[in-house]
């Protein structure tokens, strides 16, 4: 990791150093593969995943059956099956675990909303990358943790020292690992290989979302769609150059810690408030029963409707009283890279109070029919005049201009 990321050159935040160009030349790769795999839609980059999908699974699977087979995978197996109980009253803990289930699942960020919309209307089926998902989740965090064993047990080291996240994990846990394996340069190699596939795979969703949700939204993108996915690639490329540099991973640290962390419990939750409370869940389940054949049960109802906007609103509630800031092992974050942290979150949370406004502005009549109205959802606000199906809206609209009409 030392020769790899050179963390040592930078003193901070502030002083993030030279740019390496090895890596700058690896993410120029990966930001290619990626444009030749979305820019023709779904229909390519459906068949990519099936390789960055499936791929994973042989290797994760292989280091497990490795860390099981090696010396010191008891002393592992004892340390996970006794939890430290005392980090449920730390904060970041909760919110840290909160933000995982959002990345892990991919609720809140449109990735399966963006995939959904490919499929057929009474569609039941559940995708490759959904699956894959769960799947890959589980089976990376037992090699995760049969990794942490191994090289507790090498090292002669407790396992909480070495069983870390982040660049730690990836370039000192599982390549120490991996270096027990016979053959262990060309199992290094399929190893890197499968990191690459993981984050192909997780960049297809969120730059898909983004592009299925602008190109409905603006119908001359999807027409043009080859030149928009460049551009946005090209965005996320110069975004990328700071982590390039050998302070690159304070940079990382702070986006992994605000870009969405509290930003996506916001967004979800009222997203939750939306579907839950405004749109109705009775609305929604009838829905549901429209497009696959049966209704969600109780159980669901009752989740989307009070667990999970209590759950979400504790946890924000929660991290925010007990916020501290950011630092990395003995280095502390300064105020502006917080307070800059803090706008990056900011920034998409403040969308959804500054739409509202918008609409609100948009609307005609009174400030208490503008609240009624954007709060019915658009099936109910159709009303049948001589026979036709229109927007009670408009006729509010022509009324206010002309005087009432016969309806």
């Amino acid at each position: 990791s030392r020769y790899i990321l050179q963390l040592h050159e930078s003193e901070g935040i502030h002083d993030l150093g030279e740019i390496k160009w090895d890596l700058v030349a690896c993410l120029l790769i990966v930001y290619l593969i990626c444009y030749f795999s979305l820019w023709k839609g779904i229909s390519t980059s459906g068949k990519v995943v099936w390789f960055t999908a499936l791929f994973p699974y042989v290797v994760l699977l292989i280091l497990l059956i490795r860390g099981i087979t090696l010396p010191g995978s008891y002393s592992g197996i004892k340390y996970y099956l006794n939890p430290n109980f005392d980090a449920i009253y730390d904060a970041g803990v909760w919110v840290d675990a909160a933000t995982q289930v959002f990345f892990s699942l991919g609720p809140g960020f449109g990735v399966l909303l963006a995939y959904a919309s490919y499929n057929k209307y009474h569609n039941n089926g559940r995708s490759i990358n959904e699956s894959y998902k769960f799947g890959d989740q589980f089976c990376g965090r037992l090699c995760n943790i049969f990794c942490s064993w191994i090289l507790a047990y090498a090292s002669k080291q407790s396992i909480e020292k070495v069983a870390t996240e982040g660049p730690g994990l990836v370039f000192v846990v599982y390549p120490a690992a991996i270096a027990t394996m016979p053959g262990s340069t060309f199992w290094a190699l399929i190893f890197f290989m499968m990191l690459l596939t993981l984050g192909l795979d997780s960049s297809f969703g969120g730059s898909e979302a983004i592009i299925t949700a602008l190109s409905d939204e603006f119908p001359k993108i999807g027409k043009n769609r080859e030149i928009f996915v460049a551009g946005l690639f090209s965005i996320y490329f110069l975004v990328g150059l700071a982590s390039c540099s050998q302070g690159g991973f304070y940079f990382f640290q702070l986006l992994d810690k605000y870009a969405a962390g509290y930003s996506i419990l916001v967004a979800v939750f009222f997203e939750a408030i939306a579907v839950s409370w405004i749109y109705g869940t009775e609305r929604f389940c009838e829905d549901i029963r429209d497009m696959i054949g049966f209704s969600p049960g109780a159980y669901w109802r009752i989740c989307w409707k009070f667990v999970a906007p209590i759950f979400l609103l504790s946890i924000i509630v929660y991290g925010l009283i007990f916020y501290e800031p950011l630092s990395y092992e003995d280095y502390l974050y300064p105020g502006w890279a917080n307070v800059f942290g803090f706008c990056i979150a900011g920034s998409s949370v403040l969308m959804i109070p500054l739409v509202a406004i918008i609409m609100i502005v948009k609307t005609p009549g009174t400030f208490s029919e503008r609240i009624k109205t954007l709060t019915t959802p658009w099936r109910d606000s159709q009303v049948n005049q001589n026979g036709v199906t229109v927007d009670a809206t408009q006729i509010r609209l022509t009324d206010a201009i002309d005087g009432p009409q016969e309806v």
